[in-house]
Order: structure tokens, then C-alpha cells, then sequence
């Protein structure tokens, strides 16, 4: 009997546990949705707020199919900024330190004149 009370409370722990992460998820996929304006959030987190069960249940069935859709929307939109990032910093610094790094090459006799030159061109020009 004991062995079963255990068990029994277990599994109504993780229901519940489940039940606060669908509330949280729902959450934040309202406050994070472009498609609703002020007010159908306020509306929505209302119905949630007050009504859960119901609230939850009726946001599930009018709007959770497009829910994974945002996640990974939002998911590629910040893969792509960070990537854009990446590749920006991985680029190089500046102009000007493009133009002394290619200097000191060819200072330090690791390049010609003409492969100096051939480098500066290649260098993109800051916008002034």
C-alpha cells in the first residue's frame, strides 16, 4: 500500500510538473507572438490567468499548431544573426588594420610590392 501512495505521488507530482511547463510555454508563446497585437494578448493571457484549464485548452486548440512553427522561425532567425556575427568578427578588424597588417608583411619582406598592392585592393573600403 505504501509502495503504491509512493507511486501514486509521483505521478501526480509529474503531471503537475507537466501542466507548469505547458502553462509557461503557453506564457511566452503569447508575449512572443508577432501575429497578436496588445490587446488579443491581454485577452489571451486573461483567459489563461483566470480560466487555466479552459484557457489553456482553447489557446492549444486555436493556436497550437503553429506554436512549434514560431519556435523554429525564431530559432533560425537568431542562428543566422549569430552566424552573421561570427563571420564579421571573424573577418577582421578594420580597414586600417587590414592595411598595417599588410604593411608589416610587407615590411618584413613576406610579400612584394606588387602582392601589397594586389591585398590593398582586395581590402573592402569602409563607408566614411
Amino acid at each position: 500500500m505504501i509502495a503504491l501512495d509512493a507511486f501514486l505521488i509521483t505521478v501526480w507530482f509529474f503531471l503537475w510538473m507537466l501542466w507548469f511547463v505547458l502553462l509557461y510555454r503557453i506564457v511566452v508563446d503569447i508575449f512572443r507572438s508577432k501575429a497578436l497585437g496588445g490587446w488579443g494578448k491581454t485577452c489571451w493571457l486573461v483567459l489563461v490567468i483566470t480560466l487555466p484549464f479552459l484557457g489553456v485548452f482553447v489557446y492549444l486548440a486555436t493556436r497550437g499548431h503553429k506554436m512549434p512553427g514560431r519556435g523554429v522561425a525564431r530559432a533560425q532567425t537568431q542562428d543566422q544573426a549569430f552566424r552573421a556575427h561570427m563571420r564579421e568578427a571573424a573577418h577582421g578588424t578594420s580597414t586600417a588594420g587590414e592595411l598595417a597588417r599588410l604593411g608589416d608583411l610587407r615590411d618584413h619582406g613576406v610579400t612584394t610590392e606588387a602582392d601589397f598592392q594586389q591585398g590593398k585592393d582586395k581590402i573592402p573600403r569602409e563607408a566614411a
